[in-house]
């Protein structure tokens, strides 16, 4: 939920400034939009996470990373102290939050900004934090886009995550399978296209904007099957909903998703270096889905995926990064009587919770 973008405007009853849900017709002035969302997550069993950008606000004159400009209603100092009780607000009054969502990174105790990091871990620090500040356990980062497209290999571990790309250099939106932090990708898109702000805002006339269920299929293999999480936003339009055409789309995308990966055709878990799983005749095949136990991280560095025909083992595909999951999208032009999957480099024994293929 989008509790403050980069406007300025709050959909709770702040008591930092008056640019909030508080002096709007809203129920009279007493509603609070983020209780109330926070409140139906918990009803249908949905883990709330909470976005609020402090390194823009335009209301007070801030831009990104976080720096009151020239002429602005505000000191540095003041506005700092305005996002430490926007935060603690946040933070405070609406429960544990599963994901936090610094849009733009955090702006550091040492480059000016507030103390943020200090006041995750005291006040929510079991929460996921997408560009969150350098020192918190548990973060994820940007894949460098909002097109649901993670690159390739995209490991889970980086060496630092103090930049809206996620990392310090440009190049690491990889990761990087020796680094020593662990904070994986996340990969989002809109569920329009770009024509208005990004696709994150409604605009009367844009039903037609929507992502194809072809596309969509696409943005998941290239998020969920690079080892990323996938985040997919939603408008909300004049009548404070979500609008139909979104609603079905969606519906049509978790459908699609389901009767894609319900159900595999052969599985099996193995430890060690190789698995094979033949078929008692041959088969088309559509996708191969592979599965680290990352509880134990990411240890496959290399992997060739073989297919049998006609008796003989044929290289399917090779890759790198498996980690939480790997979705291969096979030739559905071809019938394999079997399957093979080969760590051809790992750093320890590979401990793969799922090998799947799917018809």
């Amino acid at each position: 939920m989008v509790a403050k973008h980069c406007s300025g405007f709050s959909l709770w009853p702040t008591k930092a400034h008056g640019y909030n849900i508080g002096n709007s017709p809203y129920k009279d002035g007493k509603g609070d939009i983020v209780k109330e969302f926070v409140e139906s997550c918990r009803k249908y069993g949905i883990k709330p996470g909470i976005y609020a950008s402090t390194t823009a606000n335009g209301y007070l004159h801030v831009a990104n990373p976080g720096f009151v400009q020239s002429g602005g209603p505000v000191s540095q100092e003041e506005y700092n102290r305005i996002v430490t009780m926007q935060l603690t607000e946040l933070w405070s009054n609406y429960g544990k939050l599963f994901e936090i969502w610094f849009d733009g990174g955090v702006l550091s105790r040492e480059e000016g900004g507030a103390d943020v990091l200090s006041l995750v871990q005291k006040l929510q620090p079991d929460a996921i934090a997408f560009q969150g500040p350098f020192g918190h356990p548990n973060l994820i980062r940007w894949v460098g886009n909002e097109e649901g497209t993670a690159p390739y290999p995209c490991w889970a571990t980086a060496e630092a995550t103090t930049r809206s790309d996620g990392v310090k250099r440009i190049e690491g939106l990889h990761g990087d399978p020796d680094a020593p932090y662990w904070c994986p990708g996340e990969a989002d898109f809109p569920l329009r296209r770009s024509s208005y702000l990004g696709g994150w805002f409604w605009k009367a006339g844009e039903d037609n904007e929507l992502y194809s269920l072809d596309e969509l299929m696409e943005k998941y293999i290239t998020s969920v099957g690079r080892n990323t999480n996938m985040l997919v936003g939603l408008v909300v339009d004049n009548h404070g909903l979500i609008p139909d055409a979104d609603v079905r789309r969606a519906a049509e995308f978790g459908r699609e998703i389901r009767k894609s990966f319900g159900r595999a055709y052969r599985s099996t878990s193995f430890e060690g270096n190789v698995s094979e799983m033949e078929f008692n005749s041959p088969q088309v095949l559509r996708y191969a889905v592979i599965k680290e136990d990352i509880r134990y991280g990411e240890r496959v560095m290399s992997y060739v995926l073989s297919g049998k025909c006609a008796g003989e083992w044929v290289k399917i595909s090779e890759g790198s990064c498996i980690g939480h999951k790997r979705i291969e999208v096979l030739d559905d032009s071809r019938k394999w009587e079997g399957v093979r999957l080969e760590i051809t480099s790992c750093k320890a024994e590979p401990v793969i919770s799922d090998f799947s293929v799917y018809r």
